[in-house]
């Protein structure tokens, strides 16, 4: 045998490893695809490992196949991805959040205020008992100061102030009950012919009116009141409880005007103990100027009712109108209901002057009292009450109108007051937070 020449063998092994480094090279590619085909296929974060053909379909971390009932399996691989459902609370518009959230307050504020107006309904004797308290409080605690400031003992002023308050309050009541009394029948006989004199008008007027019309009008009347004696019966009856009701109110009134006088700033000083320490500095500071809205509110009102009484009495006592000191009298008084008082007051004036003194009378004493209700609404109550009570005439009609549906005339009288302080207390508790929050 020939012997191969050194440079054939030393070509064939080049060959042999040229392919050998062909096939390593072929190896490391199908090796990356098969790697990026991994990747590509995967599933998301959390979800199930795609089965395994060489465990029997089951994933490397799935239990065995009796235990894979009720498993929802994976997703295929060229499943669309699904974006995931936002939160309901952003889902929702922000206008429709903010009315719910505004909606729930309400109704959680509107369900306290009815409970509130429960319980103040089951207790409105005594509720309106101590709030005319403060109101004679208001009316009285300056001349227990001036008292005071001249060295006379906190016991003897309180006693002396109360006792010359009541004493004056209590004649006033009486003057007005004897003057109804010494009048009653004159007023009777006056009213009477008053009413002829309206019949006989009515009959020669233009419209029309006929005798038989007029007695069909009284007839209806006498059988109104025929048919509801029963309960004018009963009325009078229940009058028996409304006098205990209201001698008892008088005597708490009395009761807590004495202590109010006499102790009002260590009650104070208690009631501030029950608001919560974060709120006590503003309400401390809220409570004084509530307290002199009120006291000037009260002094006002009495001032502005005694020159509406003083004019309006002179008017109708220089027109010859009977009863006109208890007429006086009850405008001073129905003066405490801001502007329902003063056209009741005034009506009932014009009536009595009409059905007593002929239709010129009445003329006249609507003009009088038309003229000093202008002067008071435009000259004395913004000079006398000034701008600490200062209310708009809209709020004052609302206040005035709720008030009387909810408590009748007690809830009419205290209206504006509470009004009034609720309105100085909002206004210092914004000015003392704003403050609060600017503070360094």
């Amino acid at each position: 045998m020939s012997r191969v020449p050194g440079w054939l063998g030393r070509f064939g092994a080049g060959i042999s490893k040229a392919g050998e480094r062909l096939n390593e090279r072929r190896a490391e590619a199908e090796r990356a695809e098969r790697a990026e085909e991994a990747e590509l296929s995967a599933p998301p974060a959390g979800a199930p490992r795609a089965p395994d053909p060489e465990s029997g379909g089951r994933g490397p971390d799935e239990p065995p196949p009796e235990q894979d009932a009720g498993r929802v399996p994976a997703p295929p691989a060229y499943a669309p991805a699904v974006a995931p459902r936002p939160e309901p609370v952003v889902a929702v518009p922000w206008g429709l959040r903010v009315a719910a959230e505004a909606g729930w307050r309400f109704l959680v504020l509107a369900g306290t205020l009815w409970v509130l107006m429960k319980v103040i309904s089951s207790v409105q004797l005594v509720i309106f008992a101590f709030i005319a308290a403060l109101l004679i409080t208001a009316l009285l605690q300056p001349t227990v100061a001036r008292l005071r400031h001249r060295g006379v003992p906190r016991g003897l002023a309180t006693a002396l102030t109360a006792i010359l308050g009541f004493v004056i309050m209590g004649l006033v009541g009486w003057f007005v009950v004897w003057q109804v009394q010494e009048n009653i029948d004159q007023l009777s006989e006056q009213v009477q012919d008053g009413i002829d004199d309206l019949r006989r008008w009515l009959l020669n007027s233009p419209f029309h009116v006929t005798d038989g019309q007029i007695n069909d009008i009284a007839k209806s009347l006498r059988d109104a009141v025929g048919a509801n004696t029963d309960e004018i019966t009963s009325a009078g009856l229940e009058g028996v409880t409304v006098i205990v009701e209201a001698l008892t109110g008088v005597l708490l009134t009395m009761f807590s005007t004495l202590f109010l006088l006499y102790d009002g700033r260590r009650i104070w000083e208690w009631t501030l103990g029950l608001v919560p320490a974060q709120a006590r500095p503003g309400i401390a500071g809220a409570g004084p100027r509530a307290w002199r809205t009120l006291t000037a509110y009260v002094r006002g009102t009495v001032i502005v009712a005694l020159i509406d009484a003083i004019f309006i009495g002179l008017g109708i006592f220089f027109l010859g109108v009977p009863m006109a000191v208890p007429l006086a009298v009850f405008i001073f008084l129905f003066a405490f209901i801001p502007l329902v008082g003063a056209v009741v007051s005034g009506a009932l004036a014009v009536v009595v002057a009409l059905v007593t003194q002929g239709v010129f009378a009445a003329v006249m004493t609507l003009g009088v009292v038309l003229a000093v209700q202008q002067i008071e609404g435009h000259i004395l109550q913004p000079f006398i009450l000034g701008r600490a009570v200062r209310v708009h005439p809209l709020a004052v009609v609302l206040a005035v109108a709720a008030g009387g549906m909810v408590s009748g005339i007690g809830g009419a009288v205290v209206a504006v007051p509470l009004v009034a302080v609720t309105n100085t207390v909002v206004v210092y508790l914004r000015a003392w937070s704003r403050e609060t929050r600017l503070a360094p």
